[in-house]
């Protein structure tokens, strides 16, 4: 072969991150060395592969056709140097969750996928949609888990299962006596909610939109539990996924309440870039995810451990 597997490495280092000097930090190698392998792989072929925009390389057609083919050799070419080494496990996984997904479902998820594979890694990292969809495009992680709508050409989504949004206000509330709240009465409330860019808020503001409806924002806040404490202090009422509160409507900490003009009814969904190979180890932890939820037409229906 003409080219080599360290060519190709610092190819795909350097699509990830649009730079040479960030790519070669990411490969533990040199700027030269970096910068050398691609010429060499440029140069082999007679074949540009990225347009130059001062220090940012940006991939051009060629290069966006090389990249979810050099991703998937060298996916496999990991998978071989593992069998040759004589590692028995699944090898490494990386693993992006939206906050709902990645605080309440991927900690026991990867628990029970790690205790059937000791020998194998993964790294989870939590953002809103937008992030772990980004992440996903520049093959930055194997997969994501999300509860936003994903509009990325080079993602694609598989269903997971099903999920539900519910508004929900303090005991104290006014309206939590009443446990229904009519569209009326949502716009004269402040809401506190999570920020732009989540699977949450999207909902959330397309369902207004199609009851023709909007609302007052009074505080956002980029975690779940955040949103939580501020409605249980009284601030005003919220919106999240039915599997955070499940807990605190137990407790009676919190109060749903019912919005029948609302329609905040979503999907889970996997996520992965369409040239992604499915090595092992994701295969297998897409398994356990659909284990998880198995039986479940909902998340807030899955069985979890009770949280006093």
């Amino acid at each position: 072969m003409r080219y080599t597997l360290r060519q190709l490495e610092a190819f795909v280092a350097i699509a990830r991150n649009e730079n040479v000097s960030r790519a070669a930090e990411a490969l533990s190698l040199s700027q030269s060395a970096t910068s050398n392998a691609l010429a060499e792989l440029e140069n082999q072929f007679d074949q540009r592969l990225f347009d130059r925009h001062g220090r940012r390389l940006k991939l051009n057609e060629q290069g966006r056709l090389l990249l979810p083919r050099a991703v998937e050799l060298l996916d496999r070419a990991q998978e071989i140097e593992a069998l040759l080494s004589g590692e028995r496990g699944l090898g490494s996984l990386k693993v992006g969750a939206t906050l709902t997904v990645g605080n309440y479902l991927v900690p026991l998820i990867a628990a029970n996928f790690l205790q059937r594979h000791p020998e194998s890694r993964v790294q989870l990292q939590v953002h809103n949609t937008a992030t772990i969809v980004g992440l996903v495009a520049r093959y930055e992680i194997d997969i994501g888990l999300v509860e936003g709508a994903v509009s990325d050409p080079e993602v694609e989504v598989a269903p997971w299962v099903e999920d539900e949004l519910v508004v929900f206000c303090a005991p104290s509330h006014p309206l939590a006596k009443h446990k229904t709240a009519s569209l009326a009465e949502l716009a004269d409330e402040h809401w506190i909610l999570r920020e732009r860019g989540s699977g949450t808020r999207e909902t959330l503001e397309q369902a207004l939109r199609r009851a023709k409806h909007g609302m007052t924002v009074r505080l956002e806040l980029e975690h779940t539990e955040a949103v939580k404490r501020a409605v249980e202090s009284g601030l005003g009422i919220g919106c999240i996924s039915r599997l955070a509160l499940r807990d605190a409507f137990r407790r009676g900490s919190l109060v749903p309440l019912e919005t029948p003009e609302l329609d905040l009814e979503r999907c889970f969904q996997f996520a992965w870039h369409k040239g992604k190979y499915h090595t092992a180890a994701i295969r297998t932890f897409l398994e356990e995810c659909r284990a998880m939820t198995a039986g479940a037409h909902r998340s807030h229906e899955i069985r979890l451990p009770f949280v006093p």
